[in-house]
């Protein structure tokens, strides 16, 4: 492999690192831990995750656009690996944008109003997608790095 056939993803590969920290502090972390707080009520607590997840939904698509850009405009060349698990991950976020994150959303005013709320899965359907485009975002990166060690270690011998 030369120099000049090694493509860095210099966009994509920082994008996806910053994507799986975003994911992992907001929906792993700040998700469960808001309700700990003193005076959290749980109809404030979902008002507040409904904002914050929105807001992390907007920087997700920034991010994912950037990924896009870097792996399918930038650099062309088949769908290989980082670009199958890419497509898995636009994909859940496609399903939590147009599908999750509004049916979560339309349950808060029930709360809110103080009306009993059937229980539903949608909380464990949004918490395993999440748990399942950490994990592609995760193998995106992966292989960007193993590709960078592979490409440095045939330049240093």
């Amino acid at each position: 492999m030369q120099a000049k056939e090694m493509y860095y993803y210099p966009i994509a590969l920082p994008s996806i690192f910053l994507w799986i920290g975003f994911v992992g502090a907001i929906s792993f972390m700040e998700a469960w831990l808001k309700f700990r707080a003193p005076g959290v009520t749980l109809p404030l607590g979902l008002g507040i995750g409904s904002l914050v997840f929105s807001a992390l939904n907007k920087v997700e698509w920034v991010l994912a656009i950037l990924i896009a850009l870097d792996m399918f405009l930038f650099s062309r060349t088949g769908l290989d690996r980082p670009r199958f698990f890419f497509l898995g991950a636009l994909a859940i976020l496609i399903i939590q944008t147009l599908w999750l994150l509004p049916a979560l959303d339309a349950r808060i005013p029930l709360y809110q109003q103080g009306l009993e709320v059937p229980s539903s899965p949608l909380h464990h359907y949004y918490v395993v997608t999440e748990i399942i485009k950490v994990v592609c975002l995760s193998v995106i990166g992966i292989h960007f790095i193993r590709s960078i060690r592979m490409f440095l270690s045939q330049i240093h011998t």
